[in-house]
């Protein structure tokens, strides 16, 4: 298999703001593996929390794109292979996308339908990112015809997260959840969760910061389910964060893929654990993807397509709040 790759500049609508960056474009990798005439797509979503850029990114398939060898249906010693090597999560992950598009284009079948998977999943959130409150209501309000469920960016470090919400609450009924990204301590966690209950909150996403010794105490102690993202990043980290939260969050720039993604999801329900699925700014190809975990999964945050100024890779569609893939051979996108 012939292995391409370069970077590509995804632009936002608007300026994306979370506790510890704001950001106003994204630079992702597009991979294109190619086997007897026939090219699958992936997408590389680095996440500079974790020391991987584009470049490096790029430069991992440029080193490493031979370790998949000469069959796209090997996937599990394909995966063995990519594993063995350290780090950039996100390259992996579009290697592991591209040789699922492959496989469904040289079978002419959609890739949820080899998975043996539903098309849709859970309708997915809309993120509201991190403002004062009465502009997260604003954007809130502008956007609740569109979707079920909104994820709110917490972790202004004002003493305003709990005002956040109750603005937005203010605005509409919709099903609430809210995203700290690392950014409370314990005392704060307790102090802002009960109210988060009283205003109809479903639950946590990473209050504390990942490894934090209070996470055992937290999840004794919170009124809410407490799910950990930074905290979780591959299969090994799903039993370990049983201990600190209720639910883990699962994205394929930190699984390093569709099939890893899939194993985490069938661990954390072993465990009784809630499944989250959530992405990075991703182009529709990034989003594809992830729709083939979706249907796994207890709740799904997969907008990142949705917050571009424009998407270079259309075909997912948003029905009903539910982001769908399209019908067509592999990932349906292009």
């Amino acid at each position: 298999m012939r292995v391409t790759a370069t970077i590509v500049t995804l632009r936002l609508a608007e300026t994306f703001v979370i506790s510890r960056e704001s950001q106003d474009t994204a630079d992702v990798v597009h991979v294109t593996v190619a086997h007897e005439g026939v090219e699958g797509r992936g997408e590389a979503a680095p996440i500079d929390h974790y020391g991987e850029t584009a470049a490096s990114a790029l430069a991992f398939v440029e080193e490493h794109g031979g370790v998949l060898g000469d069959d796209p249906f090997a996937l599990e010693e394909v995966g063995e292979r990519l594993a063995a090597l350290p780090g950039e999560q996100a390259a992996k992950a579009a290697l592991d996308a591209a040789l699922h598009d492959l496989q469904g284009k040289l079978v002419g079948l959609p890739s949820w339908r080899l998975l043996g998977l539903p098309r849709a999943g859970p309708p997915t959130s809309w993120t509201v990112w991190l403002g004062d409150p009465d502009d997260m209501a604003r954007r809130a309000e502008q956007v609740a015809s569109r979707f079920r469920r909104l994820k709110l960016k917490l972790g202004g470090g004002d003493g305003l997260d709990v005002e956040r919400v109750r603005a937005v609450r203010s605005v509409t009924e919709l099903p609430l959840q809210v995203d700290v990204n690392e950014w409370w301590s314990l005392d704060e966690a307790l102090d802002a969760i009960p109210q988060l209950a009283e205003l109809g909150v479903q639950y946590v996403e990473q209050p504390l910061r990942a490894g934090d010794a209070d996470g055992t105490v937290l999840r004794r102690r919170s009124p809410l389910p407490i799910y950990v993202d930074e905290d979780c990043h591959t299969l090994a980290d799903v039993g370990p964060c049983g201990e600190v939260a209720h639910g883990v969050t699962i994205k394929l720039a930190k699984s390093g893929g569709i099939r890893e993604a899939i194993r985490m999801a069938h661990a954390a329900r072993a465990l009784g654990l809630g499944v989250m699925l959530g992405c990075m700014i991703e182009s529709g190809l990034g989003i594809a993807a992830g729709c083939c975990v979706a249907p796994l999964c207890d709740h799904v945050d997969l907008d990142g397509n949705l917050l571009l100024a424009e998407d270079p890779c259309p075909g997912v569609v948003l029905t009903e709040g539910v982001q769908v893939p399209g019908a067509g051979a592999g990932l349906g996108v292009g």
